[in-house]
This record gives structure tokens, C-alpha cells and sequence, in this order.
């Protein structure tokens, strides 16, 4: 998988549109789950993108400290339906926190994760901290590497 990193202000037109499709079809359509993905943040985030032979097939969106949390944050975390058995799911979130700990100079990471992926996270030295919650309708559990 190839991965790009990008700014808001880095992402061509057609880039823009494949992450917002994809978004779409993981979050919004194939998890039934009505709510307002557009949420005027992604202008903050850093944008990291996962293809497979020109298609965008893995996606996160990750903030500095302060932003979305206190600490920086890994969000919008998917991979294409039909690619998760590849293994791009820990490939992209790999390839994330190294650069919010590049980039943002921090290694604490506080992430939303769906509570079902709570080991998948946990792989990635990520722990559970909290009550579980709903968030539009999901049940999420708050989580943080440090």
C-alpha cells in the first residue's frame, strides 16, 4: 500500500472527493449510521492516505494537541470494505502515529474508538480509559497511548 500525507490545503479536488466518498460508504452507509461526517475539521487535520494500485483503499485523519483533545488524536480511522483482509488497517494506523509523533512532537495520542476494535487498538499499545459511550448511535470507548 502506498501512503500519502497531506494537508487540508495539500489535497487535490479528487483527493478530497475519494476521502469524502469512502468516509461515506464506511461510516455513513455500510454502518447505517446518519450523521454529519463533513464537521469543519477536516481543514485542521493531517490527512493520511492508504492506496492500493490508485485506490484509496485506508484513511485516518489525525489532530495536533488541543485541537480535537488535549492530547493529538487519530480519527475517521477505515479501510475499504473489501481490502481489511490485508492488513492495511494496522499499515495506516502505523503509518499515523508516527506522524502525529513526528509531526506533533508527542507521543501521547488520545483516539474515539469503536468499542468492536478495542483490539485492534490495544495492538497498538493504545489503552482503554473511561466508561464506554455512545457516540451517534455507536457504542465508543475513549482510548490513549503515552
Amino acid at each position: 500500500m502506498q501512503i500519502k500525507v497531506k494537508t487540508f490545503q495539500e489535497l487535490s479536488l479528487e483527493e478530497l472527493y475519494e476521502v469524502l466518498a469512502l468516509r461515506s460508504e464506511v461510516f455513513v452507509v455500510e454502518q447505517d449510521c446518519v450523521y454529519q461526517d463533513i464537521d469543519g475539521k477536516d481543514q485542521k487535520a493531517l490527512h493520511i492516505l492508504g492506496y492500493k494500485e490508485g485506490l484509496l483503499v485506508a484513511y485516518t485523519r489525525c489532530f495536533n494537541k488541543g485541537f480535537y483533545f488535549e492530547e493529538a488524536s487519530i480519527g475517521r480511522v477505515l479501510v475499504k470494505e473489501d481490502h481489511r483482509k490485508y492488513g492495511y488497517g494496522h499499515d495506516i494506523f502505523k503509518a499515523s502515529i508516527k506522524e502525529v509523533e513526528s509531526r506533533f512532537n508527542t507521543k501521547n495520542i488520545r483516539i474515539s474508538a469503536q468499542k468492536y476494535l478495542t483490539k485492534f487498538y490495544e495492538s497498538h499499545n493504545f489503552k482503554q480509559t473511561g466508561e464506554g459511550y455512545l457516540e451517534d448511535g455507536i457504542p465508543h470507548i475513549s482510548m490513549i497511548k503515552a
